[in-house]
């Protein structure tokens, strides 16, 4: 039996969860176990549960997978399960109907396809051969921006870690003139095989990482890994309109690999603001005016995204009421219309009266018979 644990248990969200709460979920936990974020005698153990989340949030902002994974649990979607468990699951009558004579070749092509759709990372029927080069992996960093940035863009500038190619063996891991050998646990063939009858299961050969051979001799410069640990500094722009959870791709920033370089993901959280309250692409936020302005009508100033601006409330405004400042808010990130400030009015009350307001308020009062 499976001691896989639950991906909702992992990322600590109900089956029911959305995809942006399953994204908010993810963000945040990435954020706390992040390797680089940990003290040095927790970083084996954050890398694990790094993996870990990362393994369940593939699996759950996937529709596809996600359906595989509720209706049939880990072996819907986990390469690691046995042939038994696939064969018990898929139909495979569309695949051998009429296809009796087919040779074994075109099986393979079959069971490639179906297997590579199931996540698994090579596929191969007797005698056939199969070597990927991989990309790097992909980093994950968090940004925060300001809600002035959010709302109006902004040039970022960020340093992070990342593997570049070894510029001495140019990514193979050999010293420069080293002489090849053939891979002694592959023999040449790029992978490494296992299962029975005609049909296996492959993946890259450790050792030559595909290549199907060696070198005597090791870069001297990144220790025969075919790259080394890197500080970069790129510059970002921030589109107009992002939000909280917002992810912007810069491609081929990532760590590099034989494949070449995977990407870059920024995860984007908005800071709190102190005057406004973000709404899609509206902002709120409150003012407040004195209870005989709130009467007779009055010109103020309004505080803006953009700076203070004159606003007109009627005579006779009520507390609470809110008023529309058009154009004041955030420009939508795919369309660029912006949205609207809405202004709340918070009224005011004297506490203290002289004498002659007094008499004043209570001559009115009495004038409108409620005094």
């Amino acid at each position: 039996m499976s001691t896989q644990r639950d991906y909702y248990e992992i990322l600590g969200v109900k089956k029911t969860a959305s995809v942006e709460e399953i994204k908010r979920a993810y963000r945040q936990l990435v954020m706390q176990y992040h390797p680089d974020r940990v003290a040095p005698e927790k970083k084996k153990e954050a890398e694990e549960k790094f993996k870990e989340l990362s393994e369940a949030y593939a699996v759950l902002s996937d529709s596809g997978k996600k359906q595989l994974y509720d209706q049939y649990g880990h072996a819907g979607v986990d390469s690691r399960y046995s042939t038994e468990d696939i064969f018990k699951n898929a139909d495979f009558s569309d695949i051998f109907r009429g296809r009796q004579g087919a040779a074994q070749g075109d099986f393979g092509s079959i069971f490639e396809e179906f297997f590579s759709d199931l996540g698994f990372g090579g596929f191969e029927s007797s005698g056939r051969q199969q070597g990927r080069r991989r990309h790097g992996e992909d980093i994950q960093i968090e940004m925060m921006v300001t809600l002035e940035e959010a709302a109006f863009g902004a040039e970022k500038e960020i340093s992070f870690y990342h593997f570049e190619n070894c510029s001495q063996c140019n990514g193979s891991g050999a010293q420069p003139g080293s002489k090849k050998e053939t891979c002694p646990t592959c023999r040449g063939r790029g992978v490494v095989s296992s299962g029975m009858g005609f049909i296996s299961f492959s993946q890259t050969c450790p050792t030559c990482r595909g290549e199907g051979a060696t070198f005597k001799n090791r870069c001297s410069k990144c220790s025969g890994q075919g790259r080394i640990k890197t500080k970069k500094q790129v510059k970002v722009t921030i589109p107009q309109g992002v939000d909280d959870g917002s992810v912007l791709r810069l491609k081929g920033e990532g760590n590099y690999g034989e494949g070449g370089y995977g990407e870059l993901y920024l995860h984007i959280g908005v800071k709190p603001h102190i005057l406004f309250q973000r709404q899609g692409d509206d902002v709120r936020c409150k003012v407040k005016i004195n209870v005989f302005k709130a009467m007779l009508g009055a010109e103020f100033e309004v505080p803006t995204l953009s700076g203070n601006v004159k606003m007109n409330i009627p005579s006779g405004t009520q507390p609470n009421a809110v008023f529309r400042l058009k154009g004041k808010g955030i420009a939508n990130l795919r369309t660029k219309r912006l949205g609207d400030e809405l202004v709340e009015v918070e009224i005011e009350i004297p506490k203290r009266l002289s004498v002659n307001e007094r008499d004043v308020l209570l001559e009115i009062a009495k004038e409108r018979g409620e005094a």
